[in-house]
């Protein structure tokens, strides 16, 4: 299969995963028992309002006109997201575009440094696990990671509020901001920002970098078992060369398409974390929906989360057999 066709191949199923998903969002909203038709019927009844009224207010909030058959309903639907109308947020009675468009940021910030800060730090002490393999360096390493990566993360996010937004105070333990900061391009905001986002970012990273330390650990230390290392040392190459160019390059590629995957989920932030910290992002306005049976904003944000992983494992699949020559041949492809 040339490359071409095989990466049209790929976008193709990309493309009719999320097609499906968003026909299944559209069923849920129609059909599903007490779902948002009608709750807001009911809600509007109980008004007095006419039925046209009823229907247009329906429209509204989720893109469904009850007076038309299924197949034009879903025509308005699929029409309506085309054109990147989510509906209507029933409890924030604002766009749940312009909600989720606002929250995306917020998540993406404290998500990718969290990410970014897992992957060094596991990778970087996996490293140094499996070239001291037997130590008591190692052996206190692992445990260390095993019980870290143990931990859930809403364990840790509770302790670190008690430890460090308590008892110390020395970091906020809720919001993004701080409410008299003024929005702009300036250092007070810019330290806010940063201080507001500490919390949640240390409750991923220190139950995250275990299990990436871990794998880093186990596959260097398969790389270092390879003829190909004796044959580089016999060409006279660096240690440092070596571990750097081949081992730390070879272990890190079988962790490129989970990093892949997470970037796609970090767009779904931590519905749970975001609540404990009550960090408006795109997890807390689906925690927020959930509970507040406001259906549009949930259907937003889980077409939102669905797309984000889909764009991941699309990229990852594509680009992982042009990192990795040896991952399957003409076909490219990561899995």
């Amino acid at each position: 299969m040339t490359s071409t066709r095989y990466y049209t191949k790929r976008l193709g199923q990309s493309v009719v995963t999320v097609f499906a998903v968003v026909t299944l969002s559209f069923v849920l909203i129609r059909l599903m028992p007490g779902g948002p038709v009608d709750y807001l019927r009911a809600q509007y009844i109980q008004q007095n309002l006419s039925p046209e009224e009823v229907q247009e207010k329906i429209a509204l909030y989720t893109n469904i006109r009850t007076d038309e058959t299924i197949l034009e309903q879903y025509v308005g639907y699929m029409t309506s997201l085309a054109q990147f109308d989510l509906g209507r947020s029933i409890f924030y009675d604002r766009s749940v575009s312009a909600i989720l468009g606002e929250a995306i940021p917020w998540t993406v910030l404290y998500m990718s440094i969290a990410l970014c800060l897992m992957f060094v730090i596991g990778v970087s002490l996996g490293a140094f696990m499996a070239y001291r393999e037997g130590s008591y360096f190692d052996t206190l390493s692992t445990l260390t990671a095993i019980v870290a990566n143990s931990v859930p993360y809403y364990i840790a996010a509770i302790l670190l509020v008690y430890a460090l937004g308590f008892e110390l105070s020395v970091l906020p333990t809720s919001g993004r901001m701080n409410p008299d900061t003024v929005v702009g391009m300036n250092v007070q905001f810019v330290l806010g920002v940063f201080a507001h986002a500490a919390l949640p970012v240390l409750s991923l990273v220190v139950t995250g970098f275990g299990g990436k330390a871990i794998t880093m650990r186990g596959n260097a230390i398969s790389e270092l078992g390879e003829d190909y290392l004796r044959v580089a040392r016999l060409r006279g190459l660096s240690e440092r060369r070596i571990a750097l160019r081949y081992v730390a390059r070879n272990a890190i590629l079988p962790m490129y398409t989970g990093m892949m995957i997470s970037i796609g989920t970090m767009f779904g932030g931590s519905v749970i974390l975001e609540m404990i910290f009550a960090y408006p992002g795109v997890g807390y306005y689906v925690f927020k929906s959930i509970s507040a049976r406001d259906y549009p904003l949930m259907m937003g944000g889980f077409i939102l989360i669905t797309v984000a992983v889909v764009i991941g494992v699309l990229i990852a699949d594509l680009t992982y057999g042009k990192l990795d020559p040896r991952a399957g041949g003409e076909s490219d492809e990561a899995f």
